[in-house]
């Protein structure tokens, strides 16, 4: 591959984690709405530009608060950048597609990803935190993210001297991927109807083992109409604790199921790439899995909940790796 294609990978990749990690911060410290326009922010591009008596006429009911708006904006600046970079990617891939183990079509469709990404952060600020969007931002992150994390392992992982490689799904490892997929999209449900702590203790929840109060019909209503303000959640108690809680079985879920794929595979190979990949995916849910339970001890501090997200996304990189290394045999 191109030298400028490979850097533009790596940049974008490590950029993407950071997006992802901005836009947890930005949720949860409350600034979803600290920019109440888009692309602009109360009609500027900078807040230190923000002209406060026409941000007070123009948006009456948001008052300016400037830490927000620069929360904002950063997480902005950083989501074009990486646009920027993706659409360059797919640029190279095209003009380099006749070059042998060149990719062409997961950078394009990384770039069409992002495209509909950044129609999800408008949507985010238009439709007023809308949990479904939320959410659906949350998984395309996720998904930009992962395309091109692939992108890399394909080429470390590249055929040496040309030697054939045969590709196969390796099921344990995809039914693995798709349930730690479900998990975070419920993270990102729990954290859109600000749910993080509407069970605060463990491993009770509400001091039962199946609270009683759930109301799981409403907690799942999906769209709600527009026209409504989200933030801070429109939820009463019984939605967020089933909420809360069906996030708690999918931790319980993910745990057991990426336990007995990564075990599976380690008994039955002894190839150094998958057994690297099981250590990696044990490492990371290790850590996410004590970053949940002090979200919750320690009453949803804000280091701790911003790094369990970003955690997730280690941890979904690490299934992704051990997809890609199963789904590989060398033919010699």
């Amino acid at each position: 591959m191109a030298v400028w294609y490979r850097r533009l990978i790596w940049l974008a990749t490590g950029l993407t984690l950071v997006v992802i990690v901005l836009g947890a911060y930005v949720r949860l410290s409350d600034a979803g709405l600290g920019c109440p326009d888009w692309p602009g922010c109360y009609g500027v591009l900078v807040p230190a530009a923000i002209d406060h008596a026409v941000a007070s006429a123009d948006f009456p009911e948001r008052p300016v608060e400037v830490g927000k708006a620069w929360r904002e904006m950063v997480h902005r600046y950083a989501a074009s950048t990486l646009g920027f970079c993706i659409v360059l990617i797919a640029v190279l891939a095209w003009r380099n597609r006749k070059q042998p183990g060149q990719p062409v079509a997961v950078p394009l469709l990384t770039l069409g990803v992002v495209i509909f990404q950044g129609l999800l952060g408008m949507w985010t600020v238009t439709l007023l935190l809308k949990p479904l969007i939320v959410m659906g931002h949350l998984l395309g992150g996720m998904t930009t993210l992962g395309l091109l994390f692939w992108l890399l392992l394909e080429d470390r992982r590249a055929p040496v001297n040309g030697e054939p490689v045969v590709r196969h799904i390796s099921w344990p490892a995809l039914i693995a991927l798709v349930v730690l997929v479900l998990q975070i999209a419920l993270g990102g449900w729990v954290s859109s109807n600000y749910a993080a702590l509407a069970c605060p203790d463990l491993p009770t929840c509400m001091g039962q083992w199946w609270p009683e109060q759930a109301d799981f019909a409403e907690g799942f209503v999906m769209w709600r109409g527009l026209g409504t303000n989200y933030e801070f959640g429109i939820l009463e108690a019984p939605a967020r604790v089933a909420i809360h809680f069906a996030h708690r079985v999918g931790a319980l879920t993910v745990t057991a199921v990426l336990l007995f794929v990564t075990l599976a595979y380690w008994i039955s190979t002894r190839s150094g790439q998958v057994r690297t990949a099981c250590a990696a995916v044990w490492l990371a849910l290790a850590v996410q899995i004590s970053l949940g339970v002090a979200t919750v001890w320690f009453g949803l501090p804000l280091p701790v909940a911003t790094a369990h997200n970003g955690v997730a996304a280690l941890l979904l990189l690490s299934v992704i790796n051990l997809n890609n290394a199963a789904s590989r045999v060398l033919l010699r």
